[in-house]
């Protein structure tokens, strides 16, 4: 970074800093002080475990609809181990009941000084309140850009909405533009709340959806004389977002248009890069347009994101790093002001001295730069900036608090932040310090970075495909043709490594387009079922006595291979069984997951222990149990019959595998993949055949030891009855490991995120149309939010994209086969005569599809509030009090995966105790388990044994043995420890 601006900068930072420390009078001082709400915040600053519980509790606030709910609240929060109380906050607190007089005056207090907070970073929540905000700041000199509050558009009604909002906004505003000429009142916009369905994986699908009312958003602006800049959210919206912006701003009616503007964010380790790339294109397009340089305000997320999905680190991980980026930015594009204006958005002293220092330097118009400050964050230095002469545009969100807390506790983390300019200059200083330039860390230039902030674990999942990113979307549409070219090929039974020709051959159908072949798939009969039993028996001895090492590499092995097929795999998934694109890749990421854990596992079980005394040794060890007959679903045909057949052989038990029949070829592809990675003959074995042929015969047989199953309670008890009789010449007892399903419920309750809520239950029901163990098929929700909930759920439902599974714009695709469509619509029906059908919507003609259903008004002992249905039908049902929901959730024969959407403390710990279910998700989806993560499995019907990719799961494919030795020689043995 250059010092031609060094001195210049620290001068006009010390003016900056001088004006906005202005002293204030005795009265104005002592009115703070009195102040609750800045009472609230400095007690924020000086207790950490404060901080977090008060934050959590502004969240919710909002949602909580009497002073009782409120009271209630503030005892549960702040009465937590973790929060240091200051003494007026215990005052505070100081009730025994939370319908009492003293804790209706406690909600008061609280309630008035979180509004009071939320009015001094939210310009007003009308029109009428913002003219007035608008005018006072004009008064002062000031210009103004707006923000419509909201931060998840999850319906296509909320697009409309949001659109329709800032077009009306704009029409309030025209006036004012027409009077500020050069410099006109302004709209800020986010690209991603045009459109519900906007997904980075498809860029021309949201090009297309969004684009229509940009275009509107535009037109309207210039007749108006209002300017419009985009904002920038998330990391992976980035991308998507400027090349969309780029390309509209090309068109000709927009080409020569000054006062549209976007956004860079300087935490971003590629922004510079994108920065430099915007001065190439506005160079092409010949008009300039505004580029608002900012720090970022989603850094928790980011950094959140990247380690839970193991991706790079977007973001720099240290302050004086993007300090320093922001800085070379604002150098970069004031360099370039011919053809790109400047709005330095920042309440940093130093950061706006710079870009004044650098503007003067160069002599640059006023025109090409101004500074901006957020509502309410830095009113003095704001003012400062005028006083020296600067145009200061003030960034004013306006809205219902509701959708503005996600704001609000962004603006509370940063003036509370330790790292904050505002909370360092509030403290006693060194001025110096404060002032001098940052010093960027080695991490600075720093590529490909990856943390493991906060994480617990040692285990390093696999990481999912980031669709964000150009060269994985072109990955993923390259596999998808060259799969594509190699559908109806012909696959066949492996038995003792010889591919086997049978007679009889089944055709593999692609659900989204049932004409297209996905493969022939030969069919073994019950005598290469006994053929394949022999081979392994032959082989079991030998394979057992192969050193854990060895079988554990080729584990990592097939785990590498699994990697490096990843977009082939995900393809066929889409062709096969109609699972859309992120869904797929997901599933990849799990089956090698489910290798390299299971490789980990068996090796650290492999040593046994020792409890050895003087004169005797006792060693306990695991052997294989025998041979394992391996029979997955066609749900996931790939991540659970890998995991259920790397578990068997890992653990030292020859193997076979009889895949579900509609997932054949999947099946085929992971077979392959074993084989190459080095199992030998007779060790693995691929059987795919009728269930109900060689299924029984296999289960049945006197020489298999194991069997793992995952599919119907019907098929599962069937097994576990077959497995319990002894075969004439066996010598075991078979072990059963079987996962059957569940009646999968999600609670909501009345101080949930309703955001979070929709977009979670609609993901969990309608993820892969509802055909997961783990899906969503219940939501019980309390009577008080019951309309407001269905009415989002409803209308985000609508929005989904429905089509076939290949497409990158479709989240809902069809279901497996022609019969799993019909016994769905019969649960549709049988459900229209219980309760009232809330939704259907139309589905493609062509293709096994089957539309979202949703039934309000359910009764708890309905079909389908009871009965599995494996398909997109969810049930929503009423509860009064939250303890009756438990009750509710927990009145099937099911207890897998169960759900919660709550803010209030008390609840979540209700639920953590009393909601039966083996897998409970609170706050988020309840699909998706992740291998070590989330251990997945349940009990009652849902299944027996221990969770796939847990700790457990490998002890039953095991047997324990214990080996006791007297190493006593007449009497002599070595005592460890005691010399000679």
């Amino acid at each position: 970074m250059s010092d031609l601006y060094e001195a210049q900068t620290i001068a006009i930072a010390r003016q900056l800093w001088a004006a906005s420390q202005e002293s204030r009078n005795f009265f104005s001082q002592l009115r703070e002080q009195m102040r609750i709400e800045d009472k609230l915040l400095g007690w924020a600053m000086e207790h950490p475990g404060l901080r977090v519980q008060l934050f959590r509790l502004i969240d919710c606030l909002p949602s909580l609809r009497s002073k009782t709910e409120v009271a209630r609240h503030l005892q549960e929060y702040l009465s937590d181990p973790s929060v240091e109380l200051p003494e007026a906050l215990k005052k505070l607190l100081n009730f025994a009941q939370p319908d009492s007089l003293p804790a209706q005056a406690a909600a008061t207090t609280f309630t008035t000084a979180v509004q009071a907070l939320a009015h001094k970073y939210i310009a007003g929540e009308t029109t009428e309140q913002v003219l007035k905000t608008i005018g006072r700041l004009r008064k002062q000199g000031m210009l103004v850009t707006m923000d419509i509050l909201g931060e998840a558009v999850i319906t296509e009604v909320e697009a409309q909405q949001y659109c329709d909002r800032y077009l009306d906004l704009m029409q309030h505003l025209s006036p004012l533009g027409q009077r500020e000429g050069i410099n006109p009142v302004q709209v800020s916009v986010k690209l991603t709340a045009f459109y519900s369905q906007f997904d980075p994986l498809d860029v021309s699908g949201c090009r297309a959806k969004v684009g229509e009312p940009i275009r509107r958003l535009l037109h309207r602006a210039q007749e108006l004389g209002v300017a419009v800049h985009f904002d920038m959210e998330q990391y992976t919206y980035k991308d998507i977002t400027l090349a969309i912006l780029k390309e509209i701003l090309l068109e000709p009616e927009f080409r020569d248009r000054a006062d549209i503007g976007l956004t860079l964010q300087a935490y971003l380790r590629d922004s510079y890069q994108d920065a430099q790339d915007l001065i190439t294109w506005a160079q092409q397009r010949g008009t300039p347009i505004t580029v608002r340089v900012v720090k970022g305000a989603y850094w928790d997320q980011e950094v959140i994101k990247a380690v839970q999905q193991d991706w790079p680190l977007p973001v720099y991980q240290h302050k004086q790093d993007t300090d320093a980026n922001f800085e070379r930015i604002t150098e970069l594009l004031l360099s370039h002001h011919t053809v790109l204006r400047t709005a330095i958005a920042s309440h940093n002293v130093r950061s706006q001295a710079r870009a004044i220092a650098i503007a003067q330097h160069q002599r640059i118009p006023p025109t090409a730069m101004e500074c901006q400050v957020l509502y309410g964050m830095a009113d003095k230095l704001a003012k400062a900036l005028v006083d020296a002469g600067q145009t200061v545009r003030v960034y004013c969100p306006y809205g219902d608090l509701i959708p503005g807390m996600a704001y609000l506790i962004r603006r509370l983390l940063e003036n509370t932040a330790n790292s904050s300019f505002l909370r360092q200059q509030l403290g006693a200083v060194n001025i110096d310090e404060l002032l001098a330039p940052p010093q960027p860390t080695a991490d600075f230039g720093a590529g490909n970075v990856h943390v493991t902030t906060g994480k617990t674990s040692t285990f390093a999942n696999a990481a999912n495909s980031d669709y964000a990113r150009a060269s994985q979307r072109e990955a993923i549409q390259a596999a998808l043709i060259h799969v594509h070219r190699q559908l109806g090929q012909t696959y066949t039974p492996i038995i003792n490594g010889d591919r086997v020709h049978p007679l009889e051959y089944s055709e593999s159908l692609n659900p989204s387009q049932p004409e297209e072949i996905v493969g022939r798939v030969g069919l073994a009969t019950i005598e290469d079922a006994e053929h394949a039993i022999r081979a392994a028996k032959a082989a079991q001895a030998q394979w057992q006595q192969t050193p854990v090492a060895e079988r554990a590499t080729l584990l990592r092995r097939a785990a590498n291979l699994l990697e490096a097929q990843r977009h082939e795999l995900v393809a066929w998934m889409c062709y096969e069984v109609g699972k859309v694109v992120a869904e797929g890749d997901a599933e990849v990421s799990e089956a090698v997951d489910f290798c390299r854990y299971y490789a980990d596992e068996m090796e650290r079980l492999s040593g046994g222990y020792d409890r050895n005394f003087p004169g005797e040794t006792n060693h306990y060890h695991y052997q294989g149990r025998g041979i394992a007959v391996v029979i997955s679903p066609w749900n996931f045909p790939l991540a659970i019959p890998t995991g259920m057949t790397v578990a068997a052989l890992v653990s030292g038990n020859c193997t076979i595998l009889k895949p579900a029949d509609p997932a054949a070829v999947t099946a085929a592809k992971l077979a392959e993949i074993l084989i190459a990675a080095g199992f030998p003959p007779g060790v693995f074995q691929f059987l795919p055949g009728r269930g109900s042929v060689i299924g029984p015969y296999l289960t049945k047989h006197p020489d298999v030891h194991l069997i793992a199953f995952t599919g119907s309670q019907e098929v599962g008890c069937r097994i576990i009855a077959e497995a319990a009789v002894l075969q004439r010449g066996q010598t075991h007892i078979k072990r059963v490991i079987a996962e059957m399903g569940g009646k999968n419920a999600i609670i909501i309750d009345e101080s949930a995120d309703l955001d979070q809520a929709v977009a979670g239950v609609v993901q969990s029901a309608f993820g892969y149309s509802g055909q997961k163990c783990s899906a969503c098929s219940r939501v019980i929700v309390l009577e008080s939010i019951y309309q407001p909930f269905v009415q989002r759920l409803v209308e985000a439902t609508q929005s989904l994209n429905i089509g076939p599974a290949h497409l990158p714009s479709t989240r809902v695709g069809p279901v497996v086969t022609a019969a799993a469509r019909d016994r769905i619509q019969e649960y549709i029906a049988k459900g229209q005569q219980e309760a009232e059908l809330a939704l259907s919507v139309p589905v493609p003609s062509v293709g096994y599809f089957v539309s979202p259903t949703i039934f309000t008004n359910v009764p708890p002992t309905a079909t389908i509030a009871q009965e599995e249905i494996f398909g997109p039908v969810l049930a929503v049902l009423r509860a009064e009090t939250f303890s009756q929901a438990i009750e509710i959730a927990n009145a099937t024969a099911y207890a897998l995966t169960g759900g919660l959407y709550s803010r209030t403390p008390s609840h979540i710990q209700q639920a953590k105790v009393q909601f039966a279910v083996g897998n409970l998700y609170i706050n988020r989806g309840i699909t998706g388990a992740i291998v070590d993560r989330q251990p997945f499995g349940g009990f009652k019907l849902s299944g027996i044994g221990s969770k796939a990719g847990g700790r457990d799961y490998l002890l039953q494919f095991l047997e324990p043995r214990v080996i006791t030795e007297n190493v006593q020689r007449q009497g002599f043995a070595p005592i460890v420890g005691v010399d000679d």
